[in-house]
């Protein structure tokens, strides 16, 4: 896909979602049942597909999942519609690569709106091309199942779509697909905004990262960017006793079940040689 088609599809697309989530305004869009599907498909998509699949198992290997889960949770972070896996995962292995230069995919040089949303539909040369992609995520290029989601992703969107409106008619379909999505996107977008403006740093970067803690109780614990920039294979992003990390939780759960393993997290010297020096 070109630069031009790119951006025309992003364009569109983010467009209609967002006009389709203003649908909740019309009389009757309430109701608790849709209220309830929409929370359940965001927590499956938003805090297990993404934060904890796609970003700290994924794109840091933070931590290893049983391959039937793996997959699972693959399907989950797909139905997000943030992109395939591969392009993701490339996406954010470059952003930190680059953290905040011009080579950086959303990087806060540009501004906040640029880090925000405007690096998806405005001509961005950092966007990684299909070398970049192969040589960012070469883990994942080669599988077929992250090729099929690759070439599937927007089909599956469609087909929850249909779904929900045959469970629950339009309602289900509103509050399970375009609030959802419009929620997530804006979520997953104040990480690279917010977090990269706003709050404090407890470690050195060399980059503009934050901890943010209310976009970390939006985002299921990615606010504490800045730690996260500081350790990126960690699976535990809030490392402060205050710093509340719901991800973090679930990866407990899933490793007290023998769900996971080779869980990742930076030792105390480590921490200790990384903090930022007092003013």
């Amino acid at each position: 896909m070109t630069d031009l088609a790119r951006r025309r599809v992003n364009r569109f697309g983010l467009a209609a979602i967002h006009i389709g989530a203003l649908a909740v305004f019309i009389p009757g869009a309430f109701q608790w049942s849709a209220l309830a599907v929409g929370a359940i498909v965001a927590y499956a998509t938003g805090a297990l597909g993404v934060t904890l699949f796609y970003h700290r198992t994924l794109t840091h290997r933070g931590l290893r999942l049983r391959k039937p889960l793996e997959y699972v949770l693959a399907i989950f972070g797909a139905l997000a519609l943030q992109g395939d896996p591969i392009r993701w995962v490339a996406t954010h292995r470059k952003h930190h690569a680059n953290a905040d230069t011009a080579n950086d995919p959303h990087g806060m040089d540009r501004g906040f709106r640029w880090a925000h949303i405007r690096w998806i539909y405005k001509h961005n040369e950092a966007i990684p091309t299909e070398a970049e992609i192969r040589r960012f995520a070469p883990d994942l290029c080669d599988s077929r199942f992250y090729r099929f989601l690759e070439r599937s992703h927007v089909y599956m969107q469609i087909a929850l779509a249909l779904l929900l409106f045959a469970l629950g008619g339009w309602t289900w379909v509103v509050w399970g697909i375009f609030v959802r999505l419009v929620l997530g996107y804006h979520t997953t977008w104040l990480v690279n905004s917010a977090a990269h403006s706003l709050g404090y740093r407890t470690y050195r970067t060399k980059d503009l990262s934050t901890n943010c803690w209310w976009v970390a109780l939006l985002s299921w614990g990615e606010g504490w960017h800045n730690n996260h920039h500081a350790f990126p294979f960690s699976a535990r992003h809030g490392l402060r006793w205050f710093e509340f990390d719901p991800t973090w939780l679930n990866v407990r759960f899933l490793a007290f079940i023998k769900l996971a393993d080779q869980i990742k997290i930076p030792a105390p010297s480590s921490i200790a040689r990384n903090l930022q020096p007092e003013r």
